[in-house]
């Protein structure tokens, strides 16, 4: 997956010509009937964990098993029951299975975008890209629109996190781009192994002895600021501004070293996660939402653990062609990971009573082709199993703040289509938004050219969610 560069950024003579110029941001913010229950965030104030799986998991080895199907189609896996009676899922998933009672499964989203860079823009978006193949995005990612919405919400860790693997954190990477909303509404990118012992998060506290000047520093900053000449249509001065400010608040608090502190938790709640990546990206999930964070997402790819080599004949993301991988062998190895990281938040979620205000989202940006291709594998030059592209239908995992123990849609019997209840990507954003208490269809943003444009352009929450 090639990685878009990006333009420069602003230039040291735009830096001092705009200062903070706060009044940027509220050109651009949104128009909406939204009403904030404070500036400060609550234990009570509801978020999202959004755990993206890029490159495509096949829905038919996971979540929407066709053991009746031809082989050719059903793949090389089994069902197994879980403890909800008539919901099956992958074997490869057991953990998973023990907790189904606390998830949904919708089976039934489709959209109509095959490229990687098409499906994660229509997918995030909520809209048709006018590229069909590229990153950089049109209109905003899902999670920025939210961000904007509820930037006055303050609390001692940022309001939106990202962890991704060294390398992958360019915001056009996955198509999380803001588009005419600006960097202001970027994520704070948590960048590498989590479960690596040289991990860390640099630049959380102030360096010894600077404290006395912080002051000082800050007032000389405050006369460069000064009235903007002409609009800030891109957002670059407000970027900068919200992007300093988030930096002082994380330097001078503890709030947020403690959160991002994975040696905080037991050894015992840090092993039922996993000592892997997968799973210490989810344990932070859960302690980002827990001190504050209304919205974070966490990239899930790569599940080699630290110190160890990628498998040989195993592709880096959810990529599962038979050119980059024996799709059964890494399928079965990444659900191994998966199925531990996503079983234990689950689990915790509900044990620390935030299943009550968090929803967590899992997916990727389409499913798999319902029959099995063959093609000769990249790194055995042999004759392997691969799935393509396939938008036409997928599966997703939400958790936590919605009815759970239920199966929303279906696909017919070679997982091609949706049978009953056809959704698209725009009625889960309508269902995450409305559990922000975001009333999307009254809440709109000015886009580069000042037309208000809305945050879903159609979709409705799914009802047997809420």
């Amino acid at each position: 997956m090639k990685t878009p560069i990006r333009c420069a950024g602003p230039s040291r003579r735009q830096v001092m010509r705009f200062g903070s110029v706060a009044l940027a941001s509220t050109a651009l913010g949104p128009i909406s009937a939204h009403k904030a229950r404070g500036a400060d965030r609550t234990a009570n104030d509801p978020a999202v964990i959004f755990v993206w799986l890029p490159g495509g998991p096949p829905h038919q080895d996971t979540f929407d098993m066709k053991p009746d199907a031809p082989l050719e189609y059903r793949g090389a896996y089994s069902p197994i029951q879980t403890n909800v009676p008539g919901i099956s899922i992958c074997e490869h998933l057991p953990k998973l299975a023990k907790c189904a009672d606390k998830y949904a499964l919708i089976r039934s989203v489709a959209h109509k975008f095959a490229d990687h860079g098409g499906g994660h823009k229509r997918f995030l978006t909520g809209r048709d890209p006018k590229e069909p193949t590229g990153f950089v995005n049109d209109t905003p990612m899902v999670a920025s629109m939210a961000a904007e919405v509820l930037k006055s919400k303050k609390a001692a860790v940022p309001n939106y996190v990202c962890g991704v693997d060294g390398g992958r954190q360019n915001i056009d990477t996955f198509s999380f781009g803001s588009a005419y909303l600006g960097p202001q509404s970027h994520p704070f990118f948590v960048v590498g192994d989590p479960s690596d012992k040289k991990f860390e998060i640099k630049n959380l506290s102030l360096l010894p002895g600077t404290e006395a000047k912080l002051d000082d520093r800050l007032s000389l900053l405050k006369k460069f600021d000064g009235p903007l000449h002409g609009p800030d249509l891109h957002g670059r001065a407000a970027g900068m501004t919200a992007a300093r400010d988030r930096a002082l608040d994380l330097i001078t608090t503890s709030t947020a070293r403690q959160a991002f502190d994975l040696n905080a938790e037991s050894p015992k709640v840090r092993e039922r996660y996993g000592l892997h990546r997968y799973g210490q990206r989810a344990l932070l999930a859960r302690r980002l939402v827990e001190a504050g964070s209304s919205w974070v997402t966490m990239v899930m790819e790569n599940a080699t653990p630290p110190g160890e080599q990628m498998v040989k004949n195993h592709t880096y993301n959810w990529d599962s062609h038979a050119v980059n991988c024996h799709i059964f062998d890494d399928t079965k190895y990444k659900l191994g990971f998966l199925d531990q990281a996503i079983s234990a938040l689950i689990e915790d979620l509900y044990a620390r009573g935030l299943n009550k205000r968090v929803l967590l989202v899992v997916t990727g940006e389409f499913g798999r082709t319902p029959k099995v291709e063959y093609s000769t594998g990249s790194q055995t030059g042999v004759t392997q199993p691969g799935r393509d592209h396939w938008p036409q239908a997928q599966s997703i995992l939400v958790s936590g703040a919605c009815n759970t123990g239920i199966v929303v849609g279906s696909t017919t019997a070679k997982a091609e289509v949706p049978k009953d209840r056809p959704l698209t990507p725009n009625d889960l954003w309508a269902t995450v938004f409305k559990h922000l208490d975001i009333d999307h269809n009254t809440t709109s943003f000015l886009d580069g050219t000042g037309r208000p444009m809305p945050m879903l352009p159609y979709g409705d929450p799914i009802g047997e969610l809420v």
